[in-house]
């Protein structure tokens, strides 16, 4: 019955790692400082239909090019999408739905396991 229970732990934790590796780019742009701070600061603004990364910079004490590395890995993790209007771009939020879903789907997952850990109970 054991070696059943370890079988069955280590599907879970195999299935729990390939749901983390999904949810990587996500995680890599939210888990930044920087960046943390460049979304509050964007929220803060209250600019619903985008704000300029001149505005963006103005809120933060970051350069103008930092602003832009971390608004192109924000929008290569699907948390950020851009607006044209000619040659201006508006940033704003408009998360991709299936990455958050992954990304909640891993979070319950891994708290299942860990619910049911023996030593838990």
């Amino acid at each position: 019955m054991e070696n059943y229970q370890d079988e069955c732990h280590l599907k879970e934790i195999h299935q729990l790692a390939e749901e983390f590796e999904s949810c990587r780019k996500l995680l890599l742009a939210l888990g930044d400082e920087n960046r943390q701070h460049l979304i509050l600061e964007m929220m803060r603004m209250g600019q619903c239909e985008g704000a300029r990364v001149g505005a963006i910079t103005e809120k933060t004490n970051l350069s103008r090019p930092a602003v832009s590395h971390h608004i192109r890995i924000l929008k290569e993790a699907g948390l950020l999408k851009v607006r044209k209007e000619g040659t201006k771009n508006y940033y704003y939020f408009d998360a991709d739905t299936e990455a958050m879903d992954r990304l909640l789907q891993m979070l319950a997952h891994a708290k299942e396991i860990m619910e049911h850990r023996p030593e838990r109970k």
